[in-house]
């Protein structure tokens, strides 16, 4: 599973606060203050949990497992590649055309 470090080092990453992890996993602030606030791997509600994998692996975050191949071995979470930061939106692609005036 996801332990409370991997936690807050993938809200680091993603640079957001509790408050906006609560709106990407839709579970509320206390929820993840207690899963941040938990001691080694993150126990809880099924459902509470299952939503904040998914919403970390929708925003790009990859969870390591402690028993994934590495030269040091642990736990740990990366950005997964081209991967856009959640709630942040993307600038339109600038086009040559010149803007029509509207009268």
């Amino acid at each position: 599973m996801i332990s409370a470090n991997q936690l807050r080092a993938a809200r680091a990453l993603l640079d957001i606060d509790q408050r906006q992890m609560a709106e990407l996993a839709d579970l509320s602030v206390p929820t993840i203050q207690r899963m941040e606030a938990s001691d080694g791997v993150i126990r809880g509600n099924v459902d509470s949990l299952m939503k904040l994998v998914s919403a970390l692996d929708n925003a790009g975050i990859e969870l390591i497992s402690p028993d994934s191949q590495s030269l040091a071995g642990g736990r740990g979470v990366r950005l997964k590649e081209h991967v856009t930061r959640p709630g942040i939106k993307q600038p339109k692609p600038f086009s040559s055309r010149p803007l029509e005036r509207t009268r």
